[in-house]
């Protein structure tokens, strides 16, 4: 039997002072990390599409998908079963992040990316790596990486 992949995008929230938004995930069924917002991909979308989507759905944040930029893709196996996610980089913004989903977000928070806090979620650890030099060490066995080249 094959199992589906999970498709999905992590967003990366700068505030252009040197922090990043991130949410303290609370997801039933896991343990509680931090992580920055994104979701899976729906049919017909891009990336950049699933990243503003999720990131309005998740925090209320409204940006454009014409402005995010897809950095890399990460393959890790992690859930059994291959899951590809997409480092994708949004325009600076400070616009306060609102919980709209209580269920699987605790808070979100904006945290200086050289004190950013632990444990982070492994995919948003993963996108994370794309964008900020020495963050690329957390890669577990199995895990792939893929800068996308522009």
């Amino acid at each position: 039997m094959t199992t589906a992949p999970v498709l999905g995008a992590g967003i990366i929230v700068p505030t252009g002072d040197g922090r990043v938004l991130v949410g303290r995930r609370t997801t039933t069924g896991e343990p509680p990390t931090w992580s920055l917002p994104g979701g899976k991909v729906d049919p017909g979308e891009s990336f950049e599409r699933t990243a503003a989507r999720e990131l309005a759905e998740e925090t209320g944040i409204v940006l454009p998908a014409e402005a995010m930029r897809v950095l890399a893709v990460h393959l890790d196996h992690e859930l059994g079963r291959p899951r590809l996610t997409a480092a994708v980089l949004a325009p600076p913004s400070l616009a306060e992040a609102v919980v709209t989903e209580p269920h699987a977000c605790a808070g979100w928070e904006r945290f200086p990316v050289d004190a950013l806090p632990e444990p982070m979620f492994y995919p948003s650890a993963l996108v994370l790596g794309s964008w900020l030099p020495g963050l690329d060490g957390v890669r577990r066995e199995g895990t792939h990486g893929y800068p996308v080249a522009r």
